[in-house]
């Protein structure tokens, strides 16, 4: 579970609306298939970005529906009224553009109601062309655009929202809604954004899952360390001209901070720990077990290339048996479980296009194959599954309600496959051991998606040119406790792996572009906080984008070939 930090700096606006909305999407709907399957143990990892991020917009709705204070996401401005319908056709255009920003087939075509708002428009918005719709916007009235949010709210809430009382009444009223109807969906939304939290710590004190964390601003470890980590994997490609700075402090930063905010939310410290994106290294495992984690986990494409690196036969690694349990690197305590990637991107991105329970037979059935595969030791095998919490769903029939119904009913009685949680399996005699490390992520087994090519090296060095920025402020204590503080978590927020999966030619130019301009917004405010004037270059875009990634580019597939 995992979002960016959407905040203009530490406490300004919201540029996009994702965190909410996957809460009342797929946070929501996680945790009630859980409750209704208290035999279903399951790894959920949360980022402590994310974590604030909720505990934030829970506050900022409640003093909305006590006071009718201004929030910081425009969206929920306009939702709310605390924003009026804009009469500039611009700012019309782009708030029906942000009410388009839903998977058509799943979740705008199966509202009759919701699909004709939009039909007016669509050809104007495909063709990105404001000034073909001037006179279709202008002729609108204000109704109009309360209903075009109101629907966008509904079709982004989760299976389980649209259960209730509040959200079948205004699915059944289907325009003309009114000022009780706004307040009862934002209360509605509040209620559900309030509960992600406490619902899944008390999944965990009733030990049905396991939760597990990624470092606080989700940067990538390894290359916070060093950047020749992505030499084993990436040996040919291009690289930033210098190192980061301190790199090694900033990542035991970004660790502790992730525990103190565990503690805060959850009363607990984790045994686990998903390093952002999986991405591992030996320097990160060591740090790992300096703060004494008992697991982590990575791709299969770190397990292969590690293996080879290891000298292990080409036969053991093509058969993957091997895949099947845990491994650890020469004496480092914490244990590695490598994701079977074939299984999480059938998850991720086939099922979606099956009928549901077949798609869920299917998965339990590879399952079972994988067991007979392995024959009578399978009891001490592991199969691990991992994947996004909240980008899959929208792809699926109702957010992905029946495939997880049946798959998590199967799993709970299945008479040869176990459901476990990691922690279960950390003492597990069946573990392997690597000699080298072949440094990467989940992604293709390398930092690719981060580092390497012009536009993603390009924000590297921004990053490094204000990290030591921010060296120098730092050594010359002009920054009194509170400032130094602040600044400390703002560079950390610029630090987020975030910012450099989205640079590249191979996404759409309208996600690079949020991407870019909040990227180097974050930057800028960094310089501000050191009382330093920011550079030019933050004045000129990183990336541009242009293509069209599977997914909308939320997601990526283990294999390169594939993409």
């Amino acid at each position: 579970m995992h979002q960016p930090w959407y905040r203009e700096g530490l406490d300004g606006p919201y540029r996009q609306p994702w965190v909410y909305l996957h809460a009342i999407k797929d946070y929501d709907d996680m945790a009630a298939h859980l409750e209704a399957h208290p035999a279903m143990p399951v790894v959920v990892n949360f980022s402590p970005v994310l974590l604030l991020q909720l505990d934030d917009y829970a506050n900022q709705l409640s003093r909305w529906l006590d006071d009718h204070s201004p929030m910081a996401d425009p969206l929920l401005n306009y939702l709310a009224g605390v924003t009026d319908i804009p009469h500039e056709v611009e700012l019309r255009y782009e708030l029906v553009k942000s009410c388009r920003r839903a998977n058509e087939e799943k979740m705008i075509r199966p509202y009759a109601a919701y699909h004709q708002l939009l039909a007016p428009l669509n050809a104007y918005m495909d063709m990105d062309d404001p000034a073909a719709a001037h006179t279709t916007l202008s002729y609108l009235n204000k109704q109009y655009f309360i209903d075009l949010l109101v629907w966008y709210h509904l079709a982004w809430l989760g299976h389980a929202l649209k259960q209730t009382l509040v959200a079948q009444r205004l699915i059944k009223k289907a325009r003309h809604y009114n000022r009780k109807d706004r307040r009862d969906l934002i209360t509605l939304i509040r209620d559900s954004v309030a509960s992600i939290i406490p619902r899944y710590r008390r999944l965990a004190q009733r030990g049905q899952i396991e939760l597990s964390m990624t470092p606080w601003g989700h940067p990538i470890i390894p290359l916070l360390n060093n950047i020749d980590n992505m030499d084993c994997a990436q040996a040919d490609a291009p690289r930033p001209d210098s190192h980061y700075p301190k790199g090694e402090e900033r990542s035991r930063w970004h660790i502790q901070q992730a525990l103190d905010c565990f503690e805060h939310y959850f009363g607990l410290k984790p045994a686990g720990v998903w390093l952002s994106e999986g991405a591992i290294s030996t320097d990160s495992l060591a740090l790992l077990d300096d703060y004494g984690f008992r697991w982590t986990a990575s791709g299969e494409g770190v397990w292969r290339n590690s293996c080879r690196l290891s000298g292990y036969d080409d036969e053991m690694i093509h058969n993957k048996r091997a895949l099947f349990h845990s491994w650890k690197l020469n004496e480092s305590e914490t244990k590695i479980f490598f994701r079977d990637d074939g299984l999480s991107d059938l998850i991720g991105f086939d099922y979606s296009k099956r009928d549901s329970v077949e798609a869920a037979e299917d998965l339990v059935q590879n399952l079972v194959n994988i067991a007979n595969f392995l024959g009578d030791s399978a009891h001490r095998h592991i199969v691990t599954i991992i994947l996004d919490g909240e980008n899959a769903w929208e792809y699926y029939p109702h957010n992905g309600h029946y495939f997880l119904e049946h798959l998590y009913q199967r799993l709970a009685t299945h008479e040869r496959i176990r459901a476990g949680r990691l922690q279960d399996f950390t003492g597990e005699a069946m573990c392997h051991v690597m000699d080298r490390l072949c440094a990467g992520s989940w992604v293709y087994g390398s930092f690719s998606t981060w580092i390497g090519q012009k536009d993603k090296n390009l924000g590297w060095q921004l990053l490094i040119e204000a990290k030591q920025a921010f060296d120098r402020v730092m050594a010359q204590n002009s920054l009194d406790e509170d400032q130094r503080r602040r600044a400390e978590q703002q560079l950390a927020i610029c630090e987020s792996s975030d910012w450099f999966w989205w640079f590249g030619d191979y996404n759409s130019a309208d996600s690079v572009s949020d991407f870019d301009r909040l990227y180097r917004s974050q930057l800028k405010q960094l310089y501000r906080m050191l009382h330093l004037p920011a550079p030019a270059a933050l004045d000129t875009p990183v990336s541009v984008g242009g293509g069209q990634a599977e997914n909308a580019g939320t997601m990526r597939r283990h294999n390169e070939d594939r993409v």
